[in-house]
């Protein structure tokens, strides 16, 4: 397989800069991969395709406002840290612009009581240390809801919630999980009320989700790892779903990414970096919910491996003639 095996033309207008609402209100294109059949619903009616007995498993990880603006203290000057991961107490993985100007040392303030120390550079990334007296409060109050770099505008003060899932718990990611964004709190009961069990997983959504893929040969891309943690009774809903001969549905590809790691390596939680793209074996999930995603992209990739290449590639053609909208907060399609 080669990285323009995965191209599709995508009209600019085409990529959603604000999500609909209410979030179920989106459009649902319905992939049927045994009859090869594509059918237009709105979100909403995801509830007709699942049945009793399946099991919609969802991500329940939170996004943080990673972004943080603020001035050197020695010269003033604007600096960005883009928060990527925490490695320990206050001390965090960071993306910084400028970062070869800084010190070991060298100090960020953000806000009079709330500043960064810079302390080492590893390859393009560097480590700090954030210090402030309550850093939930002041990571609410000054940081930035890390939008897509393609959803090309500032963050706004409603994308804190637009951004992240009714369902999100547990923080750690700087994107969110966004198959996820369409479900409301109405739309998740009346799922269940009609036999559908609902079941979580924690995958950390690192920035390499945004990582391009750059050498034609696809199988020479290194995946970015992340994070993930299933619960043991998650575990337990899944094994009672198979025996039952019903559907195990993924909302999202993280959620993908986290089981079928588990299926390889038997790790409930640990890093992966597993790199899903055709052929592929899937072990655990049978159906999925998914965003329209960028071309060329390990996403589009991965989705290509569940409904095959020429499928997937016929679909967001018909998606671009038929005017959906594409990304993180486009509109979903479901394949089943």
């Amino acid at each position: 397989m080669k990285l323009s095996d995965f191209d599709y033309h995508l009209p600019k207008e085409l990529i959603a800069k604000y999500p609909v609402e209410p979030r179920d209100s989106c459009r649902l294109m319905v992939l049927d991969r045994k009859n090869q059949t594509i059918e237009h619903r709105i979100f909403r009616d995801i509830v007709d395709y699942l049945k009793e007995g399946d099991l919609l498993v969802l991500n329940d990880t939170k996004v943080i406002p990673a972004r943080l603006i603020g001035k050197k203290e020695k010269t003033g000057a604007n600096l960005e840290v883009f928060l990527l991961k925490q490695v320990e107490d206050n001390v965090w993985e960071a993306l910084i612009k400028n970062i070869k100007r800084l010190k070991p040392g060298d100090r960020i303030f953000i806000s009079e009581d709330f500043f960064i120390e810079y302390l080492s550079r590893e390859e393009d990334k560097g480590f700090v240390k954030l210090h402030s007296k309550n850093l939930k409060e002041d990571l609410e109050k000054y940081g930035h809801i890390p939008l897509p770099p393609y959803i090309e505008r500032p963050d706004e003060e409603k994308d804190k919630q637009l951004y992240q899932t009714v369902f999100a718990k547990k923080e750690g990611s700087v994107a969110s999980p966004t198959a996820g964004l369409h479900f409301t709190t109405e739309l998740l009961e009346k799922i269940k009320s009609k036999g559908v069990k609902i079941a979580y997983v924690t995958l950390h959504v690192g920035l390499g989700t945004f990582k391009p893929v750059k050498d034609e040969d696809i199988t020479k891309h290194k995946m970015h790892e992340e994070f993930y943690s299933i619960p043991e009774e998650t575990l337990t809903m899944i094994k009672e779903t198979k025996e039952n001969g019903k559907s195990v549905i993924a909302v999202g590809t993280t959620v993908v990414r986290t089981l079928e790691s588990y299926a390889i390596t038997g790790k409930r939680e640990d890093y992966t970096n597993i790199f899903i793209y055709p052929p592929f074996e899937f072990k655990i999930v049978d159906k999925l919910i998914t965003n329209f995603h960028l071309p060329k992209s390990t996403l589009i990739m991965l989705v290509s491996a569940f409904a095959t290449r020429e499928f997937i590639l016929k679909a967001y053609n018909e998606a671009v003639k038929e005017k959906y909208r594409f990304f993180s907060y486009g509109d979903a399609m479901f394949i089943m």
